[in-house]
């Protein structure tokens, strides 16, 4: 569980650096692995449902990818990460994707354009 003492030393609004140096952004928010995940299901909502339903259908959960990939990263645990280098304002880093913690800062093993970002 190498990957869950990695996390447990990442914190919010901590700086983010890619493996070849690059500012990635900050954490917006650490989630440890759970071994026992299982994937995640997109809402089903019938069209006629009323507003509020519509609403609580619409709301994100996290992590807001692909639901294989959200399966492997609850299963794991994960950062997202607030950067400009995505379209949609996000990426998330695998926990095995992380190299160390040094300096107060997350160092990555991969280049930021290889994370997956928030859909």
């Amino acid at each position: 569980m190498e990957q869950q003492a990695i996390l447990s030393q990442v914190t919010t609004g901590m700086p983010v650096v890619d493996a070849v140096g690059v500012e990635v952004g900050t954490v917006d928010l650490v989630q440890r692995g759970d071994p026992n995940a299982v994937a995640v299901q997109a809402p089903t909502t019938d069209p006629g449902s009323s507003i509020d339903e519509l609403i609580e259908a619409a709301a994100v959960e996290e992590p807001d990818v692909p639901a294989d990939l959200a399966a492997r990263l609850l299963r794991t645990g994960y950062l997202k990460v607030t950067t400009e280098l995505a379209r949609t304002g996000a990426v998330y880093v695998p926990a095995d994707q992380i190299a160390a913690i040094t300096d107060g800062r997350v160092r990555l093993d991969v280049p930021a354009g290889d994370l997956p970002p928030e859909e």
